[in-house]
């Protein structure tokens, strides 16, 4: 017969306790997403503990509800196409071959992206009264247009035989995805929907 003094614990009943309370530790950290990606927004909102917002009483407080969820879906869906998620994004940006024309535009300066710039410069030049500066204008509006077509053709033979390389198995439409490449580079990089994802330079 053991005695034991008062306030102390036996061992046995020590060491069963730890172990109990590092096995809870374990199932608390598992259950709290230790290792495992970090959910979505709407999943995790989805799955929060907590009774139902109460119905709306009102017309008016329905109404503002309804607006409200919508302007969080927005919102989700321009991240989710801002970052390339491939659940948000519209039917034309989806697939792996537009990823890839994507990326192809994206790595070189295209004379398109400065299309803009040549547009408001020529429409500036309409307006002033002198002959020289309007000949001058045009001039330069026909010579980008020339540049411009010799590098759509350049971009549209370099996505062909990427794409080729990348896809031999030829189920897409080549026509479709050079004219998506050849529309993406006409725009300002930063301007991009979805965004780019690749540096300037970047062997694709």
């Amino acid at each position: 017969m053991k005695l034991r003094l008062p306030g102390r614990r036996d061992p046995a009943e020590t060491t069963t306790a730890s172990s109990e309370d590092g096995e809870l530790t374990a199932q608390l950290v598992k259950s709290g997403g230790k290792g495992r990606p970090t959910p979505r927004r709407n999943e995790a909102q989805g799955r929060r503990q907590g009774p139902p917002p109460p119905p709306p009483t009102t017309r008016k407080e329905a109404y503002k509800r309804m607006r409200e969820q919508q302007a969080l879906r927005r919102a989700d869906a321009r991240q989710g196409i801002s970052r390339g998620d491939a659940d948000y994004l519209p039917a034309r940006d989806r697939g792996p071959e537009r990823k890839l024309v994507r990326d192809l535009v994206d790595s070189r300066r295209n004379v398109g992206s400065f299309f803009l710039a040549i547009a408001a410069l020529a429409l500036i030049g309409t307006f002033v009264p002198s002959m020289a500066v309007k000949s001058y204008t045009s001039f330069l509006l026909l010579g980008f247009f020339l540049l411009l077509i010799m590098d759509s053709v350049l971009l549209g033979r370099k996505i062909k035989s990427t794409v080729r390389a990348r896809f031999p198995d030829g189920k897409h439409k080549m026509k479709g995805l050079v004219w998506y490449g050849i529309s993406r580079s006409t725009m300002i990089r930063r301007w991009r929907f979805p965004k780019p994802e690749v540096p300037l330079g970047a062997d694709v």
